[in-house]
């Protein structure tokens, strides 16, 4: 059986992994129409830094803009002169911030968790920090593939995503924190991530790695 975990190109040192998107379905990208769309945030309190050019929203974070939300404890805001966002959304104890987009022209969602989740609206990319985990899913419920890293990139341009170890994911059957993913066969079903990572094809190189 094919299995699209084939794909997958595992970096040096086993510390990186990087997955095209369009290995695992029709070519497609995030919502393109979202760039265009106001940012609306809903949140307990508001400040504004006019030193720093950066508004600060805290407590039950809500921020949408087009099909991109995010949720988190904490989110600041800022804007460059051409008129492009940025927003980083934190958070804090046991909470996990929150991230979702829609694939232009599918009824498919890249939706992740992390403690910290960094949106760039010029470069439409997304870093997830810390604990972090990004599944694709087919409508709102099914996932079709998940992965779990210390970092994960998902550039929405290029439709690629890109993971990395670290010590904040170690835990039992993963003392060292290594990347684990699970990859649905194109032509099977969707699954959780139970058990070890998937079995990944060694490579030399690795493409698209996470921004500094």
């Amino acid at each position: 059986m094919r299995r699209a975990a084939r794909l997958v190109q595992f970096g040096m040192a086993a510390a990186c992994v990087a997955l095209p998107l369009a290995g695992f379905a029709p070519a497609a990208h995030a919502e393109r129409a979202d760039s265009d769309k106001p940012l609306n945030i809903s949140a307990e309190n508001m400040t504004y830094d006019d030193l720093k050019q950066v508004n600060i929203f805290t407590g039950n974070v809500v921020a949408t803009k087009g099909t991109i939300i995010i949720k988190a404890d904490r989110v600041e805001v800022t804007q460059d002169p051409q008129g492009y966002q940025y927003a980083t959304g934190t958070s804090t104890g046991n909470n996990l911030s929150y991230f979702r987009q829609k694939r232009d022209g599918l009824d498919e969602y890249i939706e992740g968790n992390a403690v910290r989740i960094d949106y760039d609206g010029k470069q439409d990319l997304t870093t997830l920090t810390t604990r972090a985990v990004v599944r694709r899913l087919v409508g709102l419920t099914k996932i079709q593939d998940e992965v779990h890293g210390s970092v994960i990139t998902y550039d929405g341009q290029k439709d690629f995503y890109t993971a990395k170890a670290g010590k904040d994911v170690a835990g039992p059957g993963n003392p060292t924190g290594r990347v684990r993913a699970m990859l649905a066969p194109r032509n099977g079903g969707a699954a959780p991530l139970t058990g070890g990572p998937a079995k990944l094809t060694p490579s030399n190189t690795l493409q698209g790695s996470p921004q500094p």
